[in-house]
């Protein structure tokens, strides 16, 4: 199981763990990165954790997988696939993430939602009103990375592999805007 250290093990061997100055998706600031893409583009790497993510989320009994693209996509694959459930995924439409592509839920669905690393919990609540609004429950979530300090604040049981706190700041608070240090913006969202 990747749980906690071992899952730590697989982002450093994957160079995923990155320090410097960097914009979160959030637009929190933060000294840290982790770049799951380059954890989740080794197969063996993403169906370890897909497992170890699904077994901690199973007792939710979940019939469905619903991730926020573009971070959620691969990992939520993989804890469908350890689940034996369909995984499918929200995406942004004139910046309002929705269900496209023939994606459906229904009200007998119980959805767990995936993303790669959760900081504030925002992705992770946007998709949660796309799955109610379709008619859903949603029964859970689940990441990666846990690096909101247990500050993400969802109203469903959140389970995580590993508890991470890296500093994170407001833009105007940030000690290394203060310091001039340049800024970069790795994630998906731009």
């Amino acid at each position: 199981m990747a749980a906690g250290n071992d899952a730590l093990d697989l982002f450093r061997e994957s160079g995923a763990l990155h320090e410097g100055h960097f914009r979160l998706s959030s637009g929190l600031h933060s000294s840290g990165y982790l770049q799951c893409a380059l954890v989740l583009q080794h197969p063996t790497h993403a169906e370890v954790l897909g497992r170890a993510l699904g077994e901690a989320l199973r007792d939710l009994s979940p019939t469905v997988v619903l991730s926020p693209a573009l971070g959620g996509l691969i990992i939520g694959h993989e804890v469908g696939r350890a689940l034996g459930l369909r995984a499918m995924f929200a995406e942004r439409q004139e910046n309002i993430l929705t269900l496209r592509r023939g994606f459906t839920l229904s009200a007998e669905d119980r959805v767990v939602i995936i993303e790669d690393v959760v900081t504030t919990g925002g992705s992770t609540r946007e998709t949660m009103v796309v799955a109610r609004a379709a008619g859903a429950t949603v029964v859970g979530a689940g990441s990666i990375i846990d690096r909101s300090g247990g500050a993400s604040a969802l109203d469903v049981p959140f389970r995580a592999l590993v508890q991470l706190a890296l500093p994170t700041y407001e833009p105007d608070a940030c000690p290394m805007c203060k310091a001039g240090e340049s800024v970069t913006k790795p994630g998906s969202r731009k």
